[in-house]
């Protein structure tokens, strides 16, 4: 029934090929028309959104209480072995700052405070050091303006602005500051490094911060600050020698130039690496651009799938069009392959040679020496060729597709929209790469073989890849012999290998950081490389780490909340944070001032800095610490009330006060490392939580950026690797139905799956040793250990049943499978292994992983489906045998 079927749907194709191939392109137009009809935008990490009392509280907090939306960007200045606090230096800070007032797209998105770093402190100070010298009355205390500021220090020398400096860094000192009109009480330490050391008037490098506003929509990226930080970069670069500007949009600039200079660097080579095994291959022009013009009509009805079915872009869906490209090769690969197998009459037909002969006249000139065939072997002609191959191999390209197919559109129930999404278009796009390969381009290569061949006569049977004798027929061979004389052993090899990887796998990192998707600089090869092909300089990722290992960063990613309800008067609280501060504890992750205290500010900070500027907070904070140690100890309650009298918008940052003049919450804003991982930072966070919660009797919630993040990546890779689990159980069932239907082989199902499972083990093992973490980014990858795991698996076991029911011995049945469909999968999967795996190449961390995981997964998969499989499949024919 397999055989009539097929061979009807061949026969069928064959025979209307020019129909076929006029109602595939109007159906593609109209598919691929999806791309400009439909509407998709993408998709951040909030399209992961997962209930949790993480996120509840970040809810909470973003609802209640007062939030600066300002975008920071920070300024670094620094001399290694150097000063960075001489009066020129600080002078070329503040023209720094009046040439971004200067520069009109700067200036339109900076906040009314731009500016506060210690060069604001300093010049203000000499500003009202200035007038009171001149006032004869009360001096003015107005906000200095900027020029004020650089006029006061112009007019000192050195040894005047380092006296200044000194009595400014007195940590007694009561000098004034506070820089333009920002956060007054701001402790000048905290723009300088944590190598500091008290009381010193040098340091080698100091931060500024500067603040911007955003015009944009609630869900738009704020291009416009982004831009004017690569235009303050420019600004920072013509002023200061060493250092650097960092923020959300220069890290936008240097992934996207990276980006751009690796596509440079490796498009050339991965067009003659693809382009070179495609000529090994396929040995014919015509055939390589018919393989790629299936390969565009893909791409086209993924692209208008997602627009008629409205899928948003994210960070999963990255791999699919990866995974259409790899099932494309090969797919077409298998169609050409198996074709050139039948006109060279390699292929054994069922039906007369009679009708063999009659199929010599459909479509010229059938025979060649360059077939390849054996004097005895049927030659035929395009169409009966066409009509025996896609016969003969479209119920494994049919059985691939849908086992796939489905498995991966199985996850459609996942109560996350991007995993719905993705095994959507991961269907969609397979059936797509089935309509390509396994009608258009079956049909489209009738249309152009009979044209050559019959008007411009030029022979178009050409030897299938690894079949004739060669060295790729001898290698393939090899593996015959190794299932024929060991195949236990290689059976037990390949288990062990796979029980390894299987352990490396628990110890591989799940964890995810920001900070590796940052560009690397260009190694020295790639430096070297002439003009339009030489990379730039990145140091991005290094500056990353210098801003998070010396200085409390204010950047994305870089400020943790806790939100802590209950009774949140009770003065055990107070007590409670400030053990958490000073307990002693080793958090890495999150930073410490000057006197190696936790850097967590809360209601007490915030009533210490009103105090600073206001008499009757500061006489409320004294009434209150009964026992002096600079901790309020009785009478929250009324501490707030004094607080919200003096500075209601301010007091409202760190804690909740509802209609009726009660107390509901309190928030503290914890600083920490912005290149740490999101989940290293997570337990950090819950830990100090952990600790309010038990001495204060309160409810204690770790929230805030990285810690939602964390909770996010989490629950998406434990989704994921969920999803790919129910993915391999359904193609199980499948295959083992499918296998038992057709052939009454129950086994065959699991034999068949198991190199796809053993391809994974070996993956999951290699990224271990490789330190490549296992996370949603790398996890969504993998899945095309998958798909062509599944689909090279496939063609080897159709094959086999196939040659084994022909044959008279094993040996001739694997011998047949192993060169005849090896071949294809050998040009395929060298094909996409040097294509994508040439991304190994770039200088973007995300596409290194990419090119090194899907280069592994796919080699994993080849290796797996051309030792195991066949070794599996000669284990069970001998115990069949022992059992009869």
């Amino acid at each position: 029934m397999k055989g009539r079927l097929a061979d009807r749907y061949a026969h069928w194709l064959v025979a209307n090929s020019r129909l076929v191939v006029v109602v595939l392109l109007v159906s593609t137009a109209v598919v691929a028309a999806g791309a400009a009809v439909g509407e998709t935008e993408d998709a951040g990490i909030g399209e992961f959104e997962v209930d949790s009392p993480e996120t509840d509280a970040g809810d909470y907090v973003d609802e209640r209480y007062e939030t600066d939306d300002r975008i920071v960007t920070q300024l670094v200045v620094r001399e290694e072995g150097g000063d960075v606090l001489t009066r020129e230096s600080l002078l070329d800070g503040l023209r720094l700052q009046a040439d971004a007032r200067a520069d009109e797209s700067i200036e339109a998105t900076l906040a009314d405070d731009a500016f506060l770093g210690l060069e604001n402190l300093v010049a203000t100070a000499a500003v009202f050091e200035d007038r009171a010298a001149d006032a004869d009355g009360p001096p003015d205390e107005s906000e200095p303006t900027l020029q004020e500021g650089i006029g006061a220090l112009e007019e000192r020398s050195d040894e005047e602005v380092e006296e200044l400096l000194e009595t400014l860094l007195d940590p007694e000192s009561d000098a004034p500051g506070g820089g333009q009109g920002a956060d007054s009480g701001e402790d000048p330490t905290a723009f300088l490094p944590s190598s500091y050391e008290p009381g010193s008037t040098q340091a080698e490098s100091r931060l500024t911060f500067v603040f911007q506003v955003d015009d944009g929509g609630e869900d738009e990226e704020p291009q416009a600050a982004h831009d004017a930080q690569v235009d303050l970069e420019a600004l920072f670069e013509q002023r200061f020698d060493d250092g650097f500007v960092f923020g959300q949009g220069i890290s936008d600039a240097a992934s996207a130039s990276a980006v751009g200079d690796s596509f440079a660097i490796i498009t050339p080579v991965a067009l003659v690496l693809v382009l070179s095994v495609l000529a090994i291959t396929y040995r014919d022009v015509v055939d390589v651009l018919v393989g790629l013009f299936g390969i565009a009509v893909v791409m086209a009805w993924l692209a208008g799938l997602m627009g008629w079915f409205e899928i948003p872009m994210s960070q999963l869906l990255i791999a699919v069009p990866f995974l259409l490209i790899g099932l494309s090769i090969d797919y077409s690969l298998h169609v050409v392959m198996r074709y050139r197998e039948a006109r060279a009459g390699v292929l054994d037909e069922d039906e007369s040679v009679a009708d063999g002969n009659a199929a010599r006249t459909d479509g010229g000139p059938g025979t060649t020496d360059d077939a390849g065939a054996s004097p005895r072997s049927v030659r035929r002609g395009i169409r009966a060729g066409m009509a025996l191959g896609l016969g003969g191999v479209v119920l494994a390209l049919a059985a691939a597709t849908f086992s796939t197919g489905v498995g991966f559109l199985s996850n459609v129930v996942s109560p996350l929209p991007a995993i719905r999404d993705f095994a959507i278009l991961s269907a969609g796009g397979i059936f797509a790469t089935f309509v390509a390969f396994g009608v258009l381009v079956p049909a489209l290569k009738v249309e152009v073989d009979g044209l050559l061949e019959n008007r411009f006569g030029r022979n178009r049977a050409k030897r299938p890849f690894g079949v004739t004798p060669g060295p790729v027929n001898r290698a393939l061979s090899s593996g015959v012999a190794l299932a024929r004389r060991a195949p236990l052993g290689v059976v037990v090899v390949a288990f062990l290998l796979a029980t390894a990887g299987a352990y490396g796998a628990t110890t591989i990192d799940t964890e995810f950081n920001e900070a590796d998707f940052l560009p690397q600089d260009a190694p020295e090869w790639a430096q070297s490389l002439p003009g339009p092909l030489a990379p730039e300089t990145y140091t991005i990722a290094d500056d990353a780490e210098y801003l998070a290992a010396n200085f409390q960063d204010r950047g994305e990613g870089s400020r943790a909340e806790i939100l802590i309800r209950g009774d949140v008067t009770d003065p055990a609280l107070f007590e409670a944070i400030e053990d958490a501060r000073t307990d002693g504890t080793d958090r890495d992750t999150i930073d410490v001032d000057a006197e190696g205290r936790a850097a967590i500010e809360g209601p007490l900070s915030v009533a210490r800095e009103l105090a600073a500027e206001d008499d009757a907070v500061r006489e409320a904070l004294e009434e209150r610490d009964a026992n002096g140690d600079g901790v309020p100890n009785q009478d929250l309650a009324g501490l707030y009330d004094v607080m919200f009298d003096a500075d209601a918008e301010r007091a409202a940052t760190a804690i909740e006060r509802a209609d009726d003049g009660s107390y509901e919450s309190v928030r503290l804003t914890l600083s920490v490392r912005g290149d740490a991982s999101a989940q290293s930072v997570a337990e950090d966070v819950r830990a100090v939580a952990a600790s309010i919660e038990s001495s204060a009797g309160v409810t204690a919630v770790a929230t805030g950026g990285p810690v939602q993040t964390a909770v996010i990546q989490d629950a998406l890779l434990e989704t994921l690797v969920q999803a790919f689990a129910v993915t391999l159980a359904v193609i199980l069932v499948f295959l083992t139905a499918l296998y038992w239907l057709r052939h009454g082989a129950l086994t065959l199902g699991a034999i068949t799956l198991a190199p796809v499972v053993a391809a994974l083990a070996w993956l999951l093992g290699a990224m271990a040793l490789l330190d490549l973490p296992f996370n949603s980014e790398t996890a969504v990858i993998t899945s095309l250990a998958i798909g062509l795991g599944v689909d090279y698996s496939i063609h080897v076991g159709e094959r086999f049943v196939d040659e084994r029911a022909r044959r008279e011995s094993l040996e001739a049945a694997l011998t047949a499978t192993v060169t005849g469909t090896g071949g294809a999968l050998l040009g395929s999967a060298a094909t996409t292994a040097a294509g994508f795996g040439v991304l190994a190449l770039a200088l973007a961390p995300p596409l290194q992983r990419f090119g090194l995981v899907t280069g592994l997964a796919i080699v994993f998969a080849f290796l797996a489906c051309l030792t195991v499989l066949p070794c599996l499949l000669v284990v069970r024919e001998r115990l069949l045998e022992r059992l009869a």
